[in-house]
Order: structure tokens, then sequence, then C-alpha cells
């Protein structure tokens, strides 16, 4: 059984930093923009960090919090050839349709094999851009650790799905969440225009209509882990 150490949320310091721009002002912004990275890149690729901490002997999830009303992982879209590796999205799209044309179906070896090229060094580029502070010597040393689940996009909308339809040749976005182990203490910074958030994880339990279903099947997903309470 996979062990994560959690501490205490008072162990970690937080601040705040120069306000990133939401690149999206809506929904329907947001799946526009979707579309024209599909059909410039292909299927787009999306990591996310899960942070645990302890309040009180129970895990907590760190959460961003968008205006209020939305939260969300910290993490985001993988860049094509994400830190100078050797295949690129466009290449992968060909490699993976000729398997089609052959096999009939994608072959999902070879797109766990493409990713685990790419997405841990994203991860810890993009847990640096939400959480990490200003000054380069206090940034965390990032330890990626398990998959904890890939999430799938079959359309242009809302809808995700912990498994890829088996009638959709051609997702439009893979989702891959991460255990991500913190160390005893650390320090934090959030942009302005966002607020960090630890929430407990009966609160996320069962409840898609607050959190949605990817974060709200957290804690379902992390019970094959051994939490150990550190004070």
């Amino acid at each position: 059984m996979p062990i994560v150490n959690l501490y205490s949320l008072s162990h970690y310091n937080f601040g705040a930093k120069e306000t990133k721009v939401e690149k999206d002002t809506s929904v329907p912004a947001r799946f526009a923009r979707l579309r024209q990275i599909y059909e410039k890149e292909g299927m787009r690729i999306s990591v996310a960090g899960v942070l645990l901490v302890q309040e009180h002997n129970y895990p907590h999830l760190l959460l961003l919090e968008i205006g209020g009303t939305f939260n969300k992982l910290p993490g985001g879209r993988l860049k094509p050839g994400e830190n100078g590796r050797i295949l690129n999205f466009h290449l992968f799209s060909m490699i993976n349709y000729l398997i089609i044309g052959v096999l009939g179906y994608p072959n999902l070896l070879f797109v766990l094999l493409f990713f685990n090229l790419t997405e841990i060094e994203g991860l810890k580029r993009k847990l640096t851009s939400k959480l990490g502070p200003r000054l380069q010597n206090l940034v965390p040393n990032w330890k990626i650790g398990e998959c904890v689940a890939r999430w799938w996009r079959p359309n242009f909308e809302k809808f995700m799905y912990p498994h890829c339809p088996a009638h959709i040749k051609k997702p439009k976005e893979c989702r891959v969440l991460y255990m991500v182990h913190l160390s005893d203490s650390g320090d934090f910074e959030v942009p302005e225009n966002l607020k960090l958030l630890a929430v407990p994880m009966f609160e996320l339990y069962d409840n898609a209509q607050r959190y949605g279903p990817v974060i709200s099947s957290i804690p379902e997903q992390i019970s094959r882990f051994e939490f150990r309470m550190n004070n």
C-alpha cells in the first residue's frame, strides 16, 4: 500500500504573487479554445496535482478557488514537446492514427508511454507557476508520486469520464492526476486573483454538484493510500 506522509497546514507559509489572467472568461470560451488547440495540436493533455495536508489528523486537499465559485486542482495543459522530449503531439497523433488504421482502435499502451515522457516535468512546471514562490531558492522540490487517475473528455463538452469510451477514437482531452508528496514544511505563493483552500475529504466526497466529478471522486481514488499523520 503506497504511503503518504501528511503534515499540518501550519507547517507551510502562504503568500501572494502577481495576478494570473484567466485565459477563458466563460465556459463556452474555454471549449472554443479547446477546439482551436485540438485542431492545431491534437488531443489536449493536462496534468494536475493532488496535494494533501492534515488538520486535526484528517486529510485535506489543496484546491485553488477562482472568483469564489469555481475550484480546481493546481496544474494545467502540457506544452507540445514538453521539456524538449523527443515526440511532439503531431507525431503522436499521426502514429496513433496509423495504429488505429491497423488495429481498429487506439493503442492505449502507446498512449500511456507517450504521456509518461512528458507529464511529470510538465506538472512540476505548472505547480511552480501556480504555487511556487517568486524567489527561486524557495521553490519546493516537487516530489511527483503515483498516478491517481486519468480522465478523458470525449467531445468539446464539460463531461469527462475515468475511462475512454470504446466508441471514441479521438478523445479531445486526457487529464492526468498525480499524488504530490509534500515535504514537512515549505513556502507557497498564490496569484492574487486566486485563493488556496484546504478542503476536508468529507466535504469533497460525493459532492459533484459543488466540485465536479473529478475532484469529488478523489476521496475514493486515494483510498488505496496509507496516510500517516505527522504533527
